[in-house]
């Protein structure tokens, strides 16, 4: 027993060192609070403004934008959201002052040799609805606001006039409820800016799908359709979508991916580890040992995670072979690689076809090479082996 948690607290400890080691590497970007956008009613869950963290471009990336979106899950009723709403998931008077810049944000040529010098932005995530909520109402006991779409409005509009309005390049990228957000406001952001510019969108770990939990319940369509409901997301969702299917149906890519315009890169895994723990196994507490390490799953248990696999590779099947969408998936157990040093570039980062994700999505972005490659089923990659730096990050909410 005291061996076996002596070699917990050595994982445990390890696992801090290097995160704080990869975090001396990053760059630390101011925050900027919104404050017009309060008087157009944009505001977080609490009513606060809303905020993003914003490091300017120089050199070559002057006129290149890249704004990533946020990630933290979804509140789908009064009680979760009111539970996010003192927290900086919930409220910008919880945000920090800087916020750490890694992965595809790190301002290091090292580490992100394509988009070092690109104005960087990350749009904080303060209304649980991936930017799609629009209530006008206020119920005066809770005191709670359902604003993500204007939200996202109203961020747009000041970065447009804080220089993005004459963007040469631009990308909207982000990670699990972010990376949704970069897909359902693919096209709107494309039309945003110049004619001429080169516009793509990046979604990391957005690609959730509408399967049935192991018990046969339909856990995460039933959650959609209470998130859809409460933050009155419908108008702000996909019409190509909401016109034919229910609207909780346009939460998931899936139904409505195959509309979008504009370049969309993919990058999700085959396995991703919230989608196992919250879609396939939600309350299963004979899972926690296996969503928490992979390595300790049962034969069954893996049997099961890989048709998890075979359902994804299905759903997929909608963004099609075009060389204007890029993908990378593979079977390494995570959730949000491009945000981590370790998982976009780095000693050991995950590969496919020997290509780390910084190189795949930044041949595909400056047409240099198109990239579409599905990893074999785990365990097959060798290069994978982030699983638990990836519980540790976990900032998505149980359902």
């Amino acid at each position: 027993m005291e061996s076996t948690r002596l070699c917990q607290w050595l994982k445990l400890n390890l696992v801090v060192i290097a995160l704080v080691f990869l975090k001396a590497e990053a760059g630390f970007a101011p925050i900027t609070i919104v404050q017009s956008a309060v008087a157009k009613g944009a505001v977080c869950l609490d009513g606060s403004p809303p905020a993003y963290n914003f490091q300017k471009g120089y050199g070559t990336g002057i006129n290149s934008w890249l704004v990533h979106m946020e990630g933290g899950g979804w509140c789908h009723n009064a009680t979760t959201c009111l539970a996010r709403k003192t927290t900086r998931l919930g409220s910008s008077t919880k945000m920090g002052d800087t916020l750490a810049f890694s992965g595809i944000l790190n301002d290091n040529k090292q580490f992100n040799p394509d988009f070092y010098n690109w104005n960087r932005i990350k749009v904080r995530y303060c209304d649980g609805s991936s930017f799609t909520g629009d209530v006008e109402a206020v119920n005066p006991e809770t005191k709670l606001h359902f604003r993500g779409a204007r939200i996202f409005e109203a961020v747009m509009e000041d970065l447009l006039a804080k220089g993005m309005k004459n963007a040469q390049n631009a990308i909207i990228s982000g990670c699990s409820a972010g990376g949704l957000t970069s897909l359902l406001h693919c096209d709107r952001f494309r039309a945003l800016l110049p004619r001429g510019a080169k516009v793509k969108c990046i979604s990391d770990a957005g690609y959730f799908i509408n399967v049935k939990d192991l018990s046969g319940a339909q856990t995460i369509e039933q959650f959609f359709n209470q998130v859809v409901t409460t933050h009155g997301s419908t108008k702000n969702l996909p019409r190509s979508c909401t016109s034919k299917l229910k609207p909780e149906l346009c939460f998931f890519p899936q139904y409505f991916v195959s509309q979008i315009t504009t370049p969309i890169f993919f990058v999700n895994s085959e396995i991703d580890s919230w989608q196992i723990k919250n879609i396939l196994t939600p309350h299963m507490a004979d899972w926690r040992e296996c969503k928490l390490d992979i390595k300790k799953c049962t034969p069954t248990q893996l049997n099961q995670i890989n048709g998890f696999r075979t359902e994804f590779l299905k759903a997929i099947t909608p963004i099609g072979n075009s060389p204007s969408k890029g993908m990378f998936l593979n079977s390494c157990y995570n959730h949000c690689q491009t945000e981590l040093q370790e998982l976009w570039l780095y000693s050991g980062s995950p590969l496919l076809a020997k290509t780390p994700i910084a190189k795949a999505v930044a041949d595909w972005f400056y047409d240099r090479s198109p990239f579409h490659q599905i990893d074999c089923a785990y365990p097959c990659n060798p290069t994978c082996g982030n699983h638990v730096l990836e519980v540790l990050k976990e900032d998505d909410l149980e359902l």
